[in-house]
């Protein structure tokens, strides 16, 4: 027989306080209404590039915390709800992975923002990225500057693909002659050591 705390505790922890369907129906209806607003307000979201995206995203998940448990605080209610997540989550995928077409036309094209060199300013203002938060994501990939960089592209997913220039057989060249010049100008100031003292 469980005494009265026992039972409440259990009743609190594993009695939906919110129908089935409800408890199914409501993380369900956020996580497609929040895949729709990443689409609607873009690959910048899903990159996470400044504090201030990321103050949004993290805003986001507090939000519709409420939307998504109801009134009903349940250990039950929860595991449910993570379950629905997990499982639209499931469907989806599977559903796009059989579907490209679909899938492409959800998540967008890349956006190439360096080609051949050239940083395009509209491709930047079309993602709502400045040169300088572009820059950031170079130097996290190794780049100094963005003239080392070749091509740039912002996949649907908010990731970065960069590639660095390869440079010219001119300039090659170029710097292998500094190169060959700065050790004869080496040699020289040993000799010129050498025969001086």
């Amino acid at each position: 027989m469980l005494t009265p705390d026992i039972h409440t505790a259990m009743n609190d922890m594993f009695v939906l306080k919110l129908p089935l369907i409800e408890k199914i129906a409501r993380p369900v209806l956020v996580y497609l209404a929040l895949i729709v607003l990443l689409r609607i307000f873009g690959k910048r979201e899903l990159a996470q590039l400044n504090p201030f995206d990321l103050v949004v995203l993290l805003s986001v998940s507090n939000t519709v915390q409420n939307a998504i448990i109801g009134d009903d605080n349940t250990l039950a209610g929860g595991l449910l709800g993570a379950t629905a997540l997990f499982a639209i989550n499931y469907l989806v995928v599977r559903f796009l992975f059989r579907h490209r077409r679909l899938d492409q036309i959800l998540e967008g094209s890349p956006t190439v923002l360096i080609s051949s060199g050239k940083v395009d300013r509209r491709a930047l203002s079309k993602e709502l990225l400045s040169e300088s938060e572009l820059l950031t994501v170079a130097h996290r990939q190794g780049f100094d500057d963005l003239a080392e960089v070749e091509r740039c592209v912002l996949e649907p997913g908010g990731v970065f693909f960069m590639k660095g220039r390869v440079p010219s057989n001119d300039e090659t060249r170029h710097g292998v002659l500094l190169a060959r010049l700065a050790e004869l100008d080496r040699k020289l100031d040993l000799i010129q050591n050498r025969t001086g003292s």
